[in-house]
């Protein structure tokens, strides 16, 4: 879960651009500049007299402070793409280019460093939800199954579900997401009904900002410890490619990050990974190099999207600027 949260956050974000019309290729931009801007937001309120209490509270509120600033940030990209109907690869790559480097230059300005962090506290201190968190004794537990959900998770698991109900009410239970979707499939058709391909365009990349500065956010306070660096290890690519994956739909999106994240998890523990519980730890004694384990994630998800990207279906409108003239 602590590898799939953000995946999926921000693959989420690729969907609602995308079913709009507009390729988000600056998703990694977005993640980069949401991850210094909750870090950010997190020392604000930290200096401020937040006390490790509120952390939980602390967490919601700047998570969606973040996906505000993402949002904003994401108005770039809309521009390009559908005021000056510029070239949405390029517009996408050039704030992938502009964002780690516009972060560098104020980490170094605040923290004269490369690597901004909070001022006090760190991730498990301040944003694990504990048994303690409900009144009860540390090491109290439900049982395995249930452990996973409420002792020691962070918050945005709970975000990032409830993200997922939204977004798939929202495009396909909502007036609004089905007047987007159809701006990507047929925006000719769907202006000739009187629905402003233009406005539903822009809430698409507005939504998709929001959702990757959260993602960006989730990322750089659970998998990057509290630190803004100025990368984000690939993850908006890699929602990229999980997006993909899953046909642009909410739930083959959910178990594609879950399998990235069973495999990044398993790089991650493969030492002591006890697979039956017989105290062997038979991962680390086959004497594969660690660096192939490391792989494995990413070597999973080219070899799953090569198999699986036939079978894809793409907003046929997907990357087309709309001209009325062309009606």
């Amino acid at each position: 879960m602590l590898y799939a949260i953000p995946l999926m956050l921000v693959a989420l974000a690729g969907v609602c651009a995308e079913r709009s019309g507009v390729i988000n290729l600056a998703l990694e931009g977005i993640m980069i500049f949401g991850a210094f801007m909750g870090v950010v937001f997190c020392r604000g309120f930290i200096d401020a007299g937040w006390q490790t209490e509120q952390g939980l509270l602390m967490m919601i509120i700047v998570m969606f402070l973040v996906g505000i600033c993402g949002a904003i940030f994401s108005l770039l990209l809309a521009f390009s793409a559908i005021n000056l109907r510029a070239d949405q690869t390029i517009g996408g790559t050039a704030l992938n280019l502009l964002a780690p480097a516009l972060v560098l230059f104020f980490i170094y300005m605040i923290a004269q460093q490369n690597t901004l962090g909070l001022s006090k506290g760190g991730a498990a201190s301040w944003f694990m939800i504990r048994p303690s968190t409900f009144g009860l004794p540390k090491d109290y537990s439900w049982g395995p199954f249930i452990d996973l959900f409420i002792n020691k998770v962070y918050p945005a698991t709970y975000v990032c579900i409830l993200v997922f109900i939204l977004v798939s009410i929202f495009l396909y239970k909502t007036r609004t997401g089905l007047r987007m979707r159809s701006c990507g499939e047929n925006p000719q058709a769907a202006d000739s009904l009187g629905i402003n391909v233009f406005k539903m365009r822009y809430l698409g990349v507005c939504l998709s900002g929001f959702l990757a500065g959260m993602g960006g956010f989730t990322y750089s306070m659970t998998t990057a410890n509290c630190t803004s660096t100025g990368e984000v290890a690939g993850y908006g690519f890699l929602a990229l490619a999980v997006m993909i994956f899953g046909n642009w739909t909410p739930l083959n999106i959910a178990l594609g990050s879950l399998l990235f994240g069973l495999f990044k998890c398993i790089a991650a523990i493969y030492a002591t990974l006890d697979i039956n519980g017989d105290g062997v730890y038979m991962l680390s004694q086959l004497g594969i190099s660690p660096y192939v384990y490391r792989m494995l994630p990413y070597v999973i998800t080219l070899i799953v999207l090569a198999f699986t990207s036939k079978n894809s279906r793409v907003p046929k409108a997907e990357g087309i600027p709309y001209d009325k003239s062309t009606r």
